[in-house]
C-alpha cells in the first residue's frame, strides 16, 4: 500500500513537471499574433494560400485550414463555402481554434453602385444582412438579431474596425491591380470605401439593386461578410470585409460572374496581400519599441 502511494505521488509529480515545461511553449504559441483570412470560393483563398511559406494544414471537422507566413506575417487562410451558415461556421471554428487578432474576408461580389465595374474594389466601412429584419404586410423592417451572449440587438450595420479600414485605405495607395480590358482599351480599378450588404441568395435583379441602394445605400452585395462581421463583432474580433466586383448583380450577373471572377477574385487578394504586409510592418514597430 505504501509502495502503491510512492509510485502515485512519483506519477503526479512528474505529471506537474512535464506540463510545467509544456506550458511556456505552449503559451508562446498561442500568443503569435496571427491573422486570420476568409473567402467564400476557395479560387479566392488558393491565391493567398500558395503565397504561404512554412505552411501548414490540418482539417476541423471536415474544414481545411492553412496556416504560414506571408510577407513575414503570421496567418491562417480557410474557405467558408457559400452563404451565412457556412460563413458563420467556419468564422466559429477558426476564432475556437486559431484566436486570431483580426479577421479579413475577401472576395468578389455584384455591383449595386452604378459607378462600380468589375474588377473594382470596395473596401467595407460597414456590413448589414440586407434579408435580417420584420416583414410586415406593406414594408420590410431590417433589424439586427439579437447577440445570445448578452442579449442585447445586434446592430443592422456591423461597423469595419477602423485600424484595419485605415490599413486598408493605406494598402490601395500602393498596391498594384490588374487591369480590366473593355470595349475601348484597358482601365484601372477603381477602390472605394463604401456599403457591403449581405443575405441567402445571388442578386441578379435590376429591381433589388435599386432596393437595397435605397433602403441601406449599399455599393455591393453577397452571401457571407456580415455573417462574419456579426461573429466577430459578438466576440469582440477586429473584421474587415473586402470585395472586388464581378458583375453588376442585374440579368447579365451570372455570365459576367464567370467572365469577371477569376480577375476580381486576384485584385481582392493583392490588396489583402498588401495590408498583410502592412501589418507585418506595425508588428515589427511595436517589437522595436518595446523595452528589452
Amino acid at each position: 500500500m505504501v509502495r502503491h502511494s510512492k509510485v502515485l505521488m512519483v506519477i503526479c509529480i512528474s505529471a506537474i513537471l512535464l506540463c510545467s515545461s509544456c506550458s511556456p511553449v505552449l503559451l508562446e504559441e498561442n500568443s503569435r499574433p496571427v491573422t486570420a483570412v476568409l473567402g467564400a470560393f476557395e479560387r479566392e483563398i488558393i491565391m493567398l494560400e500558395d503565397e504561404l511559406t512554412d505552411k501548414q494544414e490540418q482539417r476541423i471537422e471536415g474544414m481545411k485550414f492553412a496556416s504560414g507566413r506571408l510577407n513575414g506575417k503570421r496567418i491562417v487562410v480557410a474557405w467558408t463555402g457559400i452563404g451565412k451558415v457556412n460563413a458563420a461556421m467556419t468564422t466559429t471554428l477558426l476564432i475556437e481554434h486559431f484566436r486570431p487578432n483580426e479577421v479579413i474576408f475577401t472576395g468578389v461580389a455584384g455591383g449595386i453602385n452604378p459607378q462600380l465595374s468589375p474588377g473594382d474594389i470596395v473596401i467595407a466601412e460597414k456590413t448589414a444582412q440586407h434579408d435580417s429584419g420584420t416583414l410586415w404586410p406593406d414594408s420590410f423592417e431590417h433589424r439586427g438579431a439579437r447577440n445570445p451572449l448578452d442579449g442585447w440587438r445586434n446592430p443592422v450595420f456591423f461597423p469595419a474596425d477602423e485600424r484595419l479600414l485605415k490599413l486598408a485605405v493605406q494598402a490601395a495607395e500602393q498596391v498594384e491591380l490588374e487591369t480590366i480590358k473593355t470595349s475601348i482599351g484597358e482601365r484601372t480599378p477603381r477602390i472605394v470605401k463604401g456599403v457591403v450588404v449581405t443575405g441567402d441568395v445571388f442578386v441578379a435583379s435590376p429591381e433589388k439593386c435599386t432596393e437595397l441602394r435605397n433602403e441601406l445605400g449599399a455599393d455591393a452585395v453577397e452571401m457571407e461578410g456580415a455573417a462574419v462581421a456579426q461573429i466577430c463583432y459578438q466576440q469582440g474580433i477586429p473584421c474587415l470585409v473586402i470585395r472586388s466586383i464581378s458583375d453588376k448583380a442585374d440579368e447579365k450577373a451570372r455570365e459576367d460572374l464567370g467572365m469577371f471572377h477569376t480577375m476580381a477574385a486576384k485584385n481582392s487578394a493583392r490588396l489583402v496581400t498588401e495590408m498583410v504586409e502592412l501589418l507585418a510592418s506595425e508588428l515589427s514597430v511595436e517589437k522595436s519599441q518595446k523595452p528589452q
